[in-house]
């Protein structure tokens, strides 16, 4: 039995057989696994001779038909099939950078028996004292990562995959000791700034490779395969 009949096997027999009855002609449990793990293989990106990164973070867009039949299933689904995606990537020599998450979305585009994948790689985020709502809608301007937003106050804070940074987060590609963001005065006249702390894979930032930097509203940093921007804690930019 390959390792597709074993997922679609255990997925019959967690739901009594209903799981079969309900996809039967549609979406089938081992299409879905199938092509996350051919996902895996197209968007991993070298890290060093033997180690590769991959995506976490998968959107399964449905038609409406096999949207409404496998979204009662999608936390049985999951349970099978992240394990599944782990044992392959240890297999193949990928790393993920955060844990597995896969979301099920309606495309009333799409016809019945088809369905598209999307992925990103994303890290995930600690910070070595967690912001209050307060501090955030107070705050000047803010970095976000991953949708979590940090106030930037004086004198700053360090960026790093490591537990000394201020803002810990899990990318391999990012150095334990990153990169610092400066902040000095508040209000209109604050002064932001970014600094490459020696790091192994740099900083970009608007685009450009840059050990010193100033930033401002709009501005877009990159460190490893993570993405962070200068945004208000009102309003997006």
């Amino acid at each position: 039995m390959g390792v597709f009949d074993r997922v679609e096997k255990k997925l019959e027999n967690a739901v009594s057989g209903a799981f079969a009855r309900a996809f039967k002609g549609d979406v089938q449990p081992v299409e879905i696994t199938a092509r996350l793990q051919r996902e895996l293989d197209s968007e991993a990106k070298l890290l060093s001779r033997e180690r590769k990164l991959v995506p976490n973070e998968f959107h399964v867009a449905l038609s409406q038909h096999d949207y409404d039949r496998l979204t009662p299933y999608s936390k049985t689904l999951n349970g099978e099939i992240g394990p599944q995606l782990r044992d392959y990537a240890s297999d193949k020599g990928y790393i993920f950078n955060g844990p597995i998450m896969i979301a099920y979305t309606l495309d009333t585009a799409l016809p019945v028996g088809r369905f598209t994948v999307t992925s990103a790689a994303v890290a995930g985020v600690d910070a070595a004292e967690e912001p209050t709502p307060t501090a955030v809608s107070t705050a000047s301007l803010v970095v976000e990562v991953n949708g979590v937003r940090h106030p930037l106050t004086p004198p700053g804070i360090t960026i790093g995959r490591g537990t000394e940074a201020d803002l810990r987060i899990n990318d391999p590609g990012i150095s334990r000791l990153h990169a610092r963001i400066g902040v000095v005065g508040t209000g209109g006249g604050q002064q932001i700034t970014i600094e490459d702390l020696g790091s192994t894979n740099g900083v970009t930032v608007d685009g450009q490779r840059t050990r010193h930097a100033a930033l401002g509203l709009g501005s877009r940093i990159e460190i490893g395969s993570t993405r962070l921007a200068i945004v208000s804690p009102v309003t997006d930019v």
